[in-house]
């Protein structure tokens, strides 16, 4: 709809719910158009039930619905669901990197489980899985609802003497999931989600009852609404022939209306709001002071946009019960949606009853006109001469009956055997449950092949159960990301706005993690303790890896252990002290040590050079035990002369010899010497005897022979 004056709706669209309602009038002659033959198929296949569309031919009688596609349908959902709530806790909430302080998240995700526990929000989950899978798209409103939560309570009476057991009662919003089907959902044809439409609807039929009880809190406003009229489009179970009478066609739209028709419309249920409290008597001055206000809300609005994102409620498509801007602080749809298998360019996806459609199909037809050929087979026909009939008998054919005849009953009668029924359509049967299953991607509850006789090996059942996950794990995907996530995001900022009592958590940038993050972080510790095992315990990385792993980990206590880690890594000014202590009293031994070891050396080389000295001078010092052994005991006189000389020269002789023998170059010895300083201190040298021939002489200047 273009801008200006000149191309506001006509007199037939001039209000706002008549504005309202004929766009979701073109959006539901989308829909049918389109989807609902289909959507009422897929339904009805799922549910087992036979119509007259299923027939192939005239001659067709069974009436039978393979349950392929049943148990396709089920397996899948329940694959999903497993590994979604498989795990327990399905979600988990994170604070943004750029904030210190998270216990308000970890807050903000204890009570989320808790009050999601109560208000049923799996039971929920599930059903929209289901619908998913039956009609391509899972489609649920979020909303808000006022209830009573009761405690058990006690109160002192009598002075403290009694005290009396009763009920605390307070009023708390709850945020629910309600899952809505697809024939009840409108949405721009040209939109592919919910937030780029520009508008979104829910048309349903509700009880009468949940109207006036809304308009009786205030939600809605007070007037009088009656029954509305059946339409089988609309209703939750198509199969129904007689709905109930007291219900009302609810029409709820969130999305974007002209400002003009908004205002409109709001000064509208202002206007009767105040008439009815002010009555005919400020009729008057109401009607004045409503014109001012419309002209100062239009010279208001020149400059505004022309859309304005609002909530309207309209029941049996003409009466207006609410009309609002956007309540919701962040300005989001309260509906969520994902396809089960995502079709480019289009909202509504490809459901497990399209993918199995066809072969499901021929799968009927082949059970159903073998169970026809098994009629002929079991109970055949009879070719009868009637002229040999006794009049009046009926030609029929039961157990036990007495057929009466005129002549030879073989003559008369005559069966006609039709044969048995081939075989191969066993086969074909069998076929063509395989082709739902590989065209599903479920997996029969009947196990794999061979997998019943134990033929089958553990590896290949986890090779097909690899395949088969795969394909459920882009609808996992599709799930989490588009539902399950935007509806915990959506949630915790309803409670936060509108519940602050119980949620009084003031950071509004979280992130939710699924379950399919969830098992990435489980993969992620494995490794990482893998990793720990291979440190030890004093590696510097080690307590780095500990928080790693805790970080990761889906545990309630989870910032409390972290905090703890980081504070007993971080060591006291005492234990600080301590250390540069303890390191400087190291290193004053060590340079003690070192200090030691120095003076050892010097020691050992002093001593190697003493031994070396000694060694060199042994020589000199034999020659002058020599010269004493000559010149002892020597008297004057010519014999002692003579024996002067004779010793002389053995003692030259005996020096001759020990110089070549005992006594090694100075060079050889140092060396020795230097190369090994810890040996030990040479003996004393004993005194060399003398030859045989070579007298010494006693004490008295005798010689003796020795």
């Amino acid at each position: 709809m273009a801008y200006g004056d000149d191309n506001k709706p006509s007199m037939m669209q001039e209000s706002l719910e008549s504005w309202v309602i004929y766009k979701c009038d073109q959006w539901r002659d989308h829909f049918e158009s389109n989807y609902s033959e289909k959507f009422d198929e897929y339904y009805r296949l799922w549910r087992g039930i036979w119509a007259k569309e299923d027939v192939t031919r005239d001659s067709e009688r069974s009436k039978i619905i393979s349950p392929a596609l049943q148990q396709a349908v089920e397996s899948s959902v329940a694959e999903i669901e497993e590994a979604t709530f498989g795990r327990g806790k399905f979600f988990d909430i994170r604070d943004d990197a750029g904030d210190p302080e998270n216990r308000d998240i970890v807050f903000l995700r204890e009570q989320l489980h808790k009050d999601f526990q109560k208000s049923k929000v799996r039971k929920s989950v599930a059903e929209c899985l289901i619908n998913s899978a039956v009609f391509g798209t899972g489609i649920g409103e979020v909303v808000l609802e006022e209830e009573k939560e009761m405690t058990p309570a006690t109160q002192p009476i009598m002075g403290g003497e009694l005290t009396a057991v009763g009920v605390n009662v307070r009023d708390r919003i709850t945020c629910k999931l309600r899952p809505v089907m697809p024939q009840n959902f409108l949405i721009d044809p040209v939109a592919t989600s919910i937030e780029e439409a520009s508008g979104v609807a829910i048309d349903e039929f509700v009880s009468l009852h949940t109207v006036e009880q809304l308009q009786e809190s205030g939600v809605y406003r007070k007037v009088n609404v009656a029954s509305a009229s059946s339409d089988y489009d609309i209703e939750p179970d198509q199969d129904l022939t007689i709905y109930p009478d007291d219900k009302v066609r609810l029409t709820k739209y969130y999305g974007l209306v002209p400002r003009y028709l908004f205002l409109d419309a709001q000064a509208q249920l202002e206007f009767l709001e105040e008439q009815e409290e002010l009555g005919e008597e400020g009729l008057a001055e109401l009607e004045q002071r409503e014109q001012e206000e419309g002209l100062e809300n239009e010279e208001g609005t020149e400059e505004e946009s022309y859309y304005v994102e609002a909530v309207v409620v309209i029941a049996n498509n003409g009466t207006l019960l609410k009309v609002e801007i956007n309540p919701y602080m962040m300005g989001d749809r309260p509906v969520v949606a994902f396809p089960w298998d995502v079709v480019p360019s289009r909202f509504w996806g490809r459901g497990v009853c399209e993918k199995g459609y066809n072969s499901q199909k021929a799968l009927d037809a082949e059970i159903r006109a073998r169970i026809d050929a098994l009629a002929l087979t079991v109970h055949p026909m009879l070719a009868m001469d009637a002229t040999r009939i006794p009049r009046g008998s009926r030609p029929e054919v039961k157990a036990g009956k007495v057929i009466l005849t005129n002549g030879n009953p073989a003559e008369v009668l005559q069966p006609f055997n039709f044969g048995q029924v081939n075989q191969i359509t066993f086969a074909q049967a069998d076929a063509l449950q395989k082709m739902v299953q590989t065209a599903t991607g479920a997996i029969d509850s009947a196990g794999f092949a061979g997998s019943v006789n134990k033929d089958s090996t553990a590896a290949g059942i986890s090779m097909s159960l690899g395949a088969i996950i795969k394909r459920h794990k882009r609808t996992l995907i599709n799930f989490q990301e588009s539902f399950l996530i935007p509806f915990v995001t959506k949630a915790a900022h309803r409670y936060m706005q509108f519940d602050p009592e119980n949620y009084p958590v003031a950071d509004y940038r979280f992130d939710a993690v699924s379950t399919l993050g969830l098992m990435a972080r489980e993969y992620e510790v494995t490794q990482l303790v893998q990793l720990l095992q291979t440190m030890q315990a004093d590696s510097p990385i080690y307590g780095q890896l500990v928080e790693a792993i805790i970080d990761n980990m889906n545990l309630s206590n989870r910032e409390e252990l972290l905090s703890r880690i980081q504070q007993a890594s971080q060591s006291s000014p005492e234990e600080q002290q301590a250390a540069a202590l303890s390191q400087q009293s190291q290193i004053a031994f060590q340079e003690a040590q070192t200090s030691a070891l120095s003076g050892q050396a010097a020691e050992s080389q002093a001593r190697a050079r003493k031994i070396v000295t000694e060694t060199e001078l042994m020589p000199e010092e034999l020659q002058i035990d020599r010269l004493k052994a000559v010149t002892t005991n020597l008297r004057a006189g010519t014999e002692d002369d003579k024996e002067f000389e004779r010793r002389l020269k053995v003692a030259n002789l005996l020096i001759k010899e020990g110089s070549q023998t005992s006594s090694p170059p100075n060079g050889i010895v140092s060396q020795q010497f230097t190369e090994q300083p810890e040996q030990p201190e040479q003996p004393e040298q004993p005194e060399q005897s003398l030859p045989d021939n070579i007298m010494e002489f006693a004490p008295d200047g005798q010689p003796q022979r020795t």
